[in-house]
């Protein structure tokens, strides 16, 4: 088991999807974990997961796009368990498909407002409690930053969200080389397409569009796989546990492509 247990744990867009199994999976090793969301239904539904299999999680909402819920978030963090050791910036929203010339300034912003400026607060609020406690661990502190494989390439009527995913990419480089003298590891993962709600609403909005249906739409996407097929959220919140624990100690601003493939072509 890769060693996190003892540390504490905090993870945004934690309700659901990547996040809602990274939550689970840091729990099942042993990590204290809050889970902030915006989602609370389905955040309590984690929580109850977590909990019922002897896990210690606790949940407060939060929309990381606001600088005042983020210094809430790590206040109650540091309330409930004393401290923190691990964030995992997960939180994030796929925007509108639409042409360059369609897209609004607005949608822009909004997008980049949850998945680029929302990392950034969470490093930059991350930073003062993980140094803390950074001496406690042979790793350190850990910052885990979820970018994707658009972090490295383009997508036609995907600006925004290529844009705000290569941002946090070398986001977390810098991070990682500031922070590396106050012994806090920041990495990023990018995840191929992985079988969440977010591509569930690719399914839904290719149904709308009749463009050949959904089940075409995810065929066409595994297509694209060597591996042969989508990714699973277990794939993701491996890779966090891995990256959260001391087991990836000599491992700073470093990019964890887990995509079956799709970028080696």
């Amino acid at each position: 088991m890769n060693s996190v247990e003892g540390k504490i744990a905090l993870i945004s867009g934690g309700a659901r999807g990547l996040g809602g199994m990274s939550a689970i999976k840091l729990a099942e090793a042993g990590a204290k974990v809050v889970i902030t969301d915006i989602r609370e239904e389905e955040a309590a539904e984690t929580l109850d997961k977590i909990i019922s299999a002897g896990g210690d999680a606790k949940f407060i909402k939060h929309d990381v796009a606001i600088e005042e819920q983020w210094i809430a978030a790590v206040k109650f963090a540091l309330d409930e368990f004393g401290g923190l050791d691990i964030v995992v910036n997960n939180a994030g929203v796929a925007g509108a498909s639409k042409p360059l010339e369609d897209l609004s300034l607005d949608s822009w912003r909004r997008l980049n407002s949850i998945n680029y400026d929302g990392v950034f607060l969470g490093v930059k609020h991350a930073i003062r409690p993980l140094r803390e406690r950074a001496h406690l661990w042979p790793g350190g502190g850990s910052i885990i930053n979820i970018s994707s494989i658009m972090g490295f390439i383009g997508g036609a009527r995907a600006a925004a969200y290529c844009a705000s995913k290569g941002g946090v990419r070398l986001l977390t480089k810098a991070a990682a080389l500031e922070l590396a003298p106050s012994k806090i590891r920041v990495n990023s993962v990018h995840p191929g397409f992985i079988n969440t709600p977010l591509l569930r609403g690719g399914v839904d909005v290719a149904e709308e569009r009749k463009e050949g249906g959904g089940q075409h739409f995810i065929d066409g996407i595994v297509r694209r796989h060597p591996l042969g097929r989508l990714g699973e959220d277990t794939d993701i919140a491996n890779a966090v546990r891995f990256l959260a624990s001391d087991d990836s100690s000599f491992m700073t601003g470093t990019e964890m492509v887990v995509d079956g493939g799709y970028l080696a072509q």
